[in-house]
């Protein structure tokens, strides 16, 4: 029914869906809401769980290296930053040819996220692989669910 949530699809007139999208694509709403909770092209992405031991945030940053990223954490408060650049071949063949469309960004980047109270930060760690950054960030002890064992009495 909904086809985002600027409109309502309709189906009445069947083959005009590439029209809307051509439209869309030439000249697209900057500050049109979609499903997601950042504005499009933020970089980079960011998905937050927890577990009953502790809070993972994971970041999803293809193409860059371990080095590329700034990960610091103050006031409860995650910031994630870093340079994303053309590679040497994308900086060549750029230099050859205007573009159509251009939808990976470069430059300086920066994405800050409050994080829940209580975690123990001084055990926090982060792994790299495969473009995604895993941030683990353990819960205090005092913190963490406990079993309480029923006696019988």
């Amino acid at each position: 029914m909904f086809g985002d949530l600027r409109r309502f699809d309709t189906d009445w007139a069947p083959g005009t869906d590439w029209f809307r999208r051509f439209f869309d694509e030439m000249w697209p709403d900057p500050g049109a809401a979609d499903i997601r909770s950042v504005p499009r092209g933020s970089f980079p992405m960011i998905n937050v769980g927890r577990t009953d031991d502790a809070v993972r945030v994971y970041v999803f940053a293809p193409g860059l290296t371990p080095e590329a990223l700034d990960i610091s954490l103050q006031d409860n408060v995650l910031t994630v930053g870093g340079q994303r650049s053309e590679t040497a071949a994308e900086d060549e063949a750029s230099a050859q040819r205007s573009h159509f469309r251009r939808e990976r960004q470069q430059g300086a980047f920066s994405r800050s996220l409050a994080l829940p109270e209580g975690l123990d930060v001084e055990r926090a760690e982060a792994r790299f692989h495969n473009g995604v950054c895993e941030v683990v960030l353990p819960k205090r002890e005092e913190l963490k669910p406990r079993r309480i064992e029923i006696k019988a009495s």
